[in-house]
């Protein structure tokens, strides 16, 4: 299986870069093809421009300035994601990506009367490895937008019974060693089914 990886974090010595690591070897051994997108090496601009906006509506023109992350994403048959949770929300850079990359024409359309028909029939697979600041309960309480984002609003766009695996460890700030060695076994042995 094809999976695109989206890794959002900018220090590549930190615990979500050993997260990333971690997802993309268990990937990997299981024989998938991996095409690892590290979306701060890869310098990916997340602003979405004046231009950018003016022409999200227009599909001849909304691909021009992404068009090889949008190639990425029709190729992938799953789609991993790999990143921290700050201020209950996606790091900015992946935040742009799915505002610039998900676009209409891509990974759902728009009839003229404004239906939304989602269109990201490839992707068979979604996952996450993650990890929040907050406390589970903290992020209960907030709603927790990403887990919902993903598990619900961008599930849907992909295809009929597409499946999530969705691994999360709360309270970063105050791990020890052993329960972050703990959360990549837990990695290991979710995404090793896949």
């Amino acid at each position: 299986m094809r999976v695109l990886v989206l890794f959002a974090h900018p220090v590549e010595t930190s615990f979500g870069a050993a997260v990333h690591r971690t997802l993309v070897a268990t990937l990997a051994a299981r024989g998938h093809e991996i095409d690892d997108c590290d979306l701060n090496a890869e310098g990916f601009d997340p602003v979405m421009s004046r231009q950018d906006r003016l022409d999200y509506h227009d599909v001849s023109a909304n691909r021009a300035r992404v068009a090889p992350y949008v190639g990425r994403l029709l190729a992938a048959e799953a789609l991993a994601f790999s990143f921290p949770v700050w201020n209950m929300g996606f790091p900015a850079i992946l935040k742009g990506f799915i505002d610039k990359v998900f676009l209409p024409g891509v990974s759902f359309s728009l009839s003229e009367n404004g239906d939304y028909t989602p269109t990201l029939r490839n992707i068979r697979k979604l996952g996450v490895a993650c990890t929040y600041g907050g406390t589970r309960l903290r992020t209960y309480l907030a709603g927790d937008p990403c887990r919902r984002f993903i598990t619900r609003s961008l599930r849907v766009t992909c295809g009929l019974g597409a499946t999530c695996d969705y691994v999360a460890l709360h309270d970063m700030n105050h791990t020890r060693a052993d329960k972050r060695e703990a959360f990549l076994r837990e990695i290991e042995r979710r995404f090793s089914r896949w």
